[in-house]
């Protein structure tokens, strides 16, 4: 049989990714991957512990798309923070930094659904903001707590 006529992912031996037979490249790794790495360090927040976590401190950033706010609700309590200017907001180091961050404060990142806020919680991390995590499940998990709460 031809490369031609056999299944596209089938025609390169050993890829992970069908159909892309780069994807597997020394050096390149998958979301789930990268979403694993970067959850290693983070304390992730449980919905039933957002409340407590807000009443001892903790800044909650939500970073979800506008569309995404106005379809679903606001978080109360959070601080709404673009996703594309996260780091120079909460960077205490950076002229655009907003005057309720600091290298101690706990910091957790919301974002729909849990993934998103993970890698960018880890981009926090980075920055020396080693108090910075996300919440489980994100602002989807919150809703589905509370509603259950109820």
């Amino acid at each position: 049989m031809s490369d031609d006529t056999r299944p596209r992912s089938a025609a390169v031996e050993g890829a992970d990714t069908p159909g892309r037979p780069d994807a597997r490249r020394p050096g390149r790794r998958t979301i789930a991957e990268l979403l694993a790495q970067a959850r290693i360090d983070l304390d992730r927040v449980p919905p039933d512990r957002l409340r407590a976590e807000q009443a001892a401190g903790a800044l909650v950033v939500d970073i979800r798309p506008v569309e995404q706010r106005q379809r679903d609700g606001a978080l109360p309590g959070a601080l709404v923070i673009d996703r594309n200017v996260l780091e120079w907001r909460l960077d205490p180091t950076s002229p655009d930094c907003i005057p309720q961050t600091r290298y101690d404060r706990r910091i957790i990142v919301v974002c729909n659904e849990g993934y998103s806020s993970t890698l960018a919680a880890a981009a926090l991390r980075s920055l020396g903001l080693n108090e910075a995590t996300d919440l489980e499940d994100g602002y989807q998990g919150w809703l589905r707590h509370c509603l259950h709460r109820d």
